[in-house]
C-alpha cells in the first residue's frame, strides 16, 4: 500500500531532521525531501508548527507500537509493573537511538504543545507517582534511569564497557520488581 502524501512528508521531515537537526528542518526542505511541491505541503501542514507537532505524534505513535510490541499484550490489560518493565526494556535496548527522536524530545523542553505529546505517552506507560509510595516511586525511578540511559547513549556520552552496561540494566530493571517485603511497600 502506498504512503498517503502525509504520511511520506512526515518521513520525510524526519529524514531531515536526522541528517541535519531540527535548525535544518524547513518547509522547503521537507517538500523537497518528500518530492512535494511546498503547496503540497502547506496543504496538510499550514505551518512548521503544524509540522513539528504532527512530527511529535509520528514518532510517539512510533514508540508506543513499539512498546506494545515489547508487552505482547493489550496495554490496559498489563499491571503497572509489566508497562514499566516494557518501557524500560525498550530504552535499555541495544537499539541505537535516533538522532530525530532525540531533537524532538530536546525540541519539546520550549514547546509545552510539544511536550504534551510526550508527557501523555510516558503517562500512559509509567505514570508521574501522585503519592510518595514506595512501588510506585520505584516503578518512576525506573523509567527516570532507563530514560537517562537512552539520552546518554543517544547523545553519544560517556561509554560504558559492556559489563558496566549489563549491570546498570540490572539495577533498573531490579526497581520494577514488586518488593519481596510487605513492610518496603
Amino acid at each position: 500500500m502506498r504512503p498517503s502524501s502525509r504520511t511520506a512528508i512526515l518521513d520525510a521531515a524526519i529524514r531531515v531532521t536526522e541528517r541535519a537537526g531540527i535548525t535544518g528542518l524547513t518547509l522547503d526542505a521537507a517538500a523537497e525531501e518528500a518530492g512535494v511541491t511546498k503547496g503540497g505541503l502547506l496543504y496538510h501542514f499550514h505551518t512548521r508548527d503544524d509540522l513539528l507537532l504532527a512530527i511529535q505524534q509520528r514518532i510517539t505513535d512510533q514508540w508506543e507500537e513499539r512498546l506494545l510490541a515489547e508487552l505482547g499484550m493489550p496495554r490496559d490489560e498489563a499491571t503497572p509493573q509489566q508497562r514499566a518493565a516494557a518501557y524500560a526494556r525498550l530504552n535499555l535496548s541495544d537499539q541505537p537511538s535516533s538522532t530525530a527522536e532525540l531533537a524532538f524530545m530536546l525540541e519539546s523542553a520550549n514547546h509545552p504543545a510539544l511536550a504534551e505529546v510526550w508527557n501523555e505517552l510516558t503517562q500512559r506507560w509509567v505514570p508521574a507517582p501522585t503519592s510518595p509510595e514506595s512501588a510506585t516511586l520505584n516503578l518512576f525511578l525506573a523509567r527516570l534511569a532507563a530514560d537517562g540511559l537512552w539520552l546518554l547513549e543517544a547523545t553519544k556520552g560517556t561509554s560504558l564497557t559492556p559489563a558496566v552496561r549489563e549491570a546498570v540494566t540490572r539495577r533498573i530493571t531490579a526497581l520494577i520488581e514488586p518488593p519481596s517485603d510487605p513492610a518496603e511497600s
